[in-house]
């Protein structure tokens, strides 16, 4: 039978047959029953993750050092901000008009010199036993996200816990806490024709194929059966119930629907992808999803953008990467001020903390390639610029310094266990609680760190 365009949202009786909206390869109709076995911390606090995948450069960006000597000099200059002391890069003006809405942390430094072992050690908390120097790695313990998706337990609205835009994290994993705690991807905002995957409704050409009631109950008593460790898929009515409202809730349409907002706010977040995923994210923060991550690593649209693993010749770049970078971070700044302006005039610079952050630095020394036709800077996880905005914090200051060469912390040594218990804390999670892996063995979710005292 020829597939027709889905009619809209689906009627109660479509929803039970289709039975299944795939949602990172499970149904919807499993993912929240898991998270009904999680209980409900009751937090209402959201914190949006802006990945820098590939590791921003310190140096153009958030600690330039304009006298140290020329190999190691910055290829942009600083400028100054509306906090006195505080010098950003000169491509961030925006940003630099709002840094008392900020506070930066120049102290952050781990070990892990590969793009997926730095993203598990700043999203997880935890240092890979086997570092991985090919970056295929992936996580044996849940990021923030799962976390907070197993700890905050269901919205009453149905609204996703954890969402990725436009896709999921790939070096990390929900592992013991179980694949119904992974992100929701919900695609690329800044399509014209955007609709994310839980508005699609994708499952209702499949519809038809799964009209067999005793064939559906089959295939969820499979799921169930492969999926209920422990009792952790229990409540399935229930949860068969916040599955329909997801998909025909108007509360989780109006979180997503972006033409809600004025098209002059639109056009100053930027009719981008890094503009319309911050756009969406404060959307989603503000009805109630707990971790919005944003990973974007490739151009659309036009865009000239490109990831920030900046050493020479990477994705076959020809030219020294302040090029690249001049083009890329004036994406960035207009997205980042715009979210956090957004956030604190709508009062909502205590419920919603902004995170901007990659897995490590860049080589303070810049390498020059002839055959690549300029300079660059490779990984270096022993220096690291952060970014934090609201979530309660004190901003407007700088935590932490490093060296004239920006090689290395001297002032407030701090690690992203430190960054992750600031934002643990800000979720109202107690990071010393403990859940059991696979085998049953109790695993912390911090084994160390603690909040920024600066910060909070």
């Amino acid at each position: 039978m020829p597939s027709r365009p889905c009619p809209g949202p689906l009627r109660r009786r479509e929803f039970l047959q289709a039975g299944l909206l795939t949602f990172g390869g499970l149904g919807l109709a499993d993912v929240l029953r898991g998270q009904a076995a999680a209980g409900n911390a009751g937090q209402d606090t959201s914190v949006i993750l802006l990945y820098l995948h590939g590791g921003a450069s310190q140096l153009e960006t958030y600690d330039l050092k304009p006298k140290a000597p020329t190999e190691y000099r910055s290829v942009f200059d600083p400028i100054p901000t509306n906090v006195a002391g505080i010098d950003i890069c000169e491509h961030f003006p925006l940003q630099a008009k709002i840094a008392d809405k900020f506070s930066l942390v120049r102290s952050v430094r781990h070990t892990m010199s590969s793009h997926t072992d730095g993203g598990i050690e700043v999203l997880t908390g935890k240092t890979p036993l086997r570092p991985d120097p090919t970056s295929n790695s992936k996580s044996e313990h849940p990021d923030l996200g799962a976390v907070a998706s197993k700890l905050h337990g269901p919205h009453p609205a149905a609204i996703p816990r954890y969402v990725a835009i436009p896709q999921p994290l790939y070096m990390t994993r929900p592992a013991y806490l179980g694949v119904h705690h992974g992100a929701f991807p919900v695609g690329d905002p800044s399509n014209k024709d955007f609709k994310p995957p839980a508005l699609q409704l994708a499952a209702c050409t499949e519809a038809r194929s799964l009209d067999d009631r005793r064939g559906l109950i089959r295939q969820l008593d499979k799921l169930r059966a492969d999926l209920d460790l422990r009792g952790s898929l229990d409540g399935a009515d229930k949860f068969r119930d916040l599955a329909f409202a997801m998909l025909t809730g108007p509360q989780v349409a109006a979180a997503f629907d972006l033409n809600q907002e004025k098209p002059e706010l639109r056009d100053r977040y930027g009719r981008h992808r890094w503009g319309q995923a911050c756009l969406l994210a404060r959307r989603l923060a503000e009805a109630g999803t707990s971790v919005v991550s944003l990973y974007i690593d490739t151009p659309a649209n036009g865009e000239e953008f490109t990831n920030w693993d900046d050493h020479p010749g990477n994705a076959g770049r020809i030219g020294p990467f302040g090029f690249f970078m001049q083009k890329r971070l004036p994406y960035l700044d207009q997205a980042l001020s715009a979210l956090i302006e957004d956030i604190f005039a709508r009062s909502l610079d205590r419920r919603i903390m902004v995170v901007a952050l990659g897995e490590f630095g860049r080589t303070p020394r810049l390498r020059n390639d002839k055959n690549f036709g300029g300079a660059g800077r490779d990984h270096w996880p022993d220096a690291q610029s952060v970014l934090l905005s609201g979530g309660g914090l004190k901003m407007g200051q700088v935590v932490g310094a490093t060296n004239s060469k920006a090689e290395y912390p001297i002032e407030r040594p701090l690690t992203p266990k430190d960054i992750l218990a600031t934002i643990y804390r800000h979720l109202g999670i107690d990071y010393t609680n403990t859940f059991p892996d696979h085998s049953g063995r109790p695993i912390h979710i911090l084994s160390e760190g603690a909040p920024i005292a600066e910060l909070v």
